[in-house]
């Protein structure tokens, strides 16, 4: 097990753009998230459009549930928590950016936006060496006996 896998996560976590979030009635889609750093590691932040069936599903606040896999392969996750609508302009201002203005036509002042809070109450974590140092690990195992030793995989409660 890493000194701190929680920090581990963080650290890729920042590094990964996207995963697949969902909630209550409403299927998994990809979507970019957005660390809040004044919220002690505790809080992503999603805009997508209020029509969505995922906007309409967190109206009144429901469980969610956000699926994560890092580009280098050292990060899964399966995060689990409260997903809720909020009208925080001061945060939508703190995230907004040439991504999320290309998805709505009228830009920031969209009334179509939808800003979603996703309060993290637990993760499933496998933090991995990457693809490479997993191919190594079966090849060790395969020609010593041994199990490999792929990573490290712990619940981060929040």
């Amino acid at each position: 097990m890493t000194k701190d896998i929680k920090a581990d996560f963080w650290d890729r976590l920042k590094d990964t753009r996207a995963g697949m979030l969902s909630a209550d009635g409403a299927p998994a889609v990809p979507m970019s998230h957005h660390i809040d750093e004044e919220n002690d590691g505790s809080v992503l932040w999603f805009i997508t459009n209020k029509h969505t069936d995922l906007a309409q599903a967190t109206a009144k606040g429901v469980a969610g549930q956000y699926i994560v896999s890092s580009k280098d392969e050292q990060l899964y996750a399966r995060i689990d928590g409260r997903l809720s609508q909020e009208k925080d302009l001061k945060q939508l201002d703190r995230i907004w950016n040439s991504f999320a203005a290309a998805w709505f036509e009228d830009g920031r002042q969209d009334d179509d936006i939808a800003l979603m809070k996703f309060e993290l109450s637990k993760a499933e974590v496998w933090i991995t060496g990457g693809s490479l140092k997993f191919l190594y690990e079966v090849a060790k195992a395969n020609t010593t006996g041994s199990v490999p030793d792929v990573g490290d995989h712990d619940t981060v409660i929040f």
